[in-house]
C-alpha cells in the first residue's frame, strides 16, 4: 500500500507483545469485543508524534470514523484532544509546532469511507481487514466480517471476497 501510494519513507514498527481482550487470561475488557486491543491507539499515535517530532510534522492524520467511535473510547473527541494536549505538553518541538490530529473520517460510517475511496480510487485489494495473521483474509473473524457488511451496505464490490469465494 505504501509502495502504492509513492511515500517516500515507509518504516515498521513490531509491537509483538500488543495482545486482544481475548487473549487475555481472566479478562476485565467486559462489554468490548473480544479483538479490543488494550490502550491501541494510544501507542501508535505516540509512535506517530515521535515521528513527527523527528521529522518536523506538525500533523499527524489518522483514519477512524464514526463506527468506531461507537465502540472504543479511545476514537472520541475528548480523547483526542486531550492526547493532542499531552503530546504537545511532553515535546517542545510539538508544542511549537503546534502538533494538531486530525481526522477526517470521524464523521463518516465505514460503507461511507469505503464509497469515498472508490471515488478516489483506493486499491482496495491492498487494504488489511483481517485480525488474523496470514497471507490473506481469512473471511471469517471481526474484521473480515465488519469489512463485508461495510462493502455490502456502500453497495461496492469487494475484490478480496470475489478473490476469496475463487479459492475456496
Amino acid at each position: 500500500m505504501a509502495e502504492a501510494a509513492g511515500l517516500r519513507e515507509h518504516r515498521f514498527v513490531r509491537l509483538p507483545d500488543l495482545r486482544e481482550a481475548s487473549d487475555i487470561p481472566e479478562t476485565v475488557f467486559e462489554g468490548l469485543p473480544p479483538t479490543y486491543i488494550p490502550l491501541r491507539n494510544p501507542i501508535f499515535y505516540s509512535f506517530a508524534a515521535s515521528y513527527a517530532e523527528e521529522t518536523g510534522a506538525s500533523v499527524i492524520v489518522g483514519g477512524h470514523n464514526k463506527d468506531d467511535a461507537e465502540v472504543f473510547e479511545d476514537v472520541s473527541d475528548e480523547f483526542f484532544s486531550r492526547l493532542q494536549g499531552a503530546l504537545r505538553a511532553g515535546s517542545v518541538r510539538l508544542r511549537r509546532q503546534r502538533l494538531q490530529i486530525l481526522r477526517p473520517l470521524r464523521r463518516r460510517t465505514k460503507a461511507e469511507v469505503l464509497k469515498l475511496a472508490s471515488a478516489v480510487g483506493v486499491p482496495f485489494e491492498l487494504t488489511w481487514s483481517c485480525h488474523k495473521d496470514g497471507q490473506s483474509h481469512c473471511m471469517s473473524c471481526a474484521g473480515c466480517a465488519s469489512r463485508i457488511q461495510a462493502f455490502s451496505e456502500a453497495r461496492l464490490s469487494d475484490p478480496l471476497t470475489s478473490a476469496h469465494r475463487k479459492i475456496t
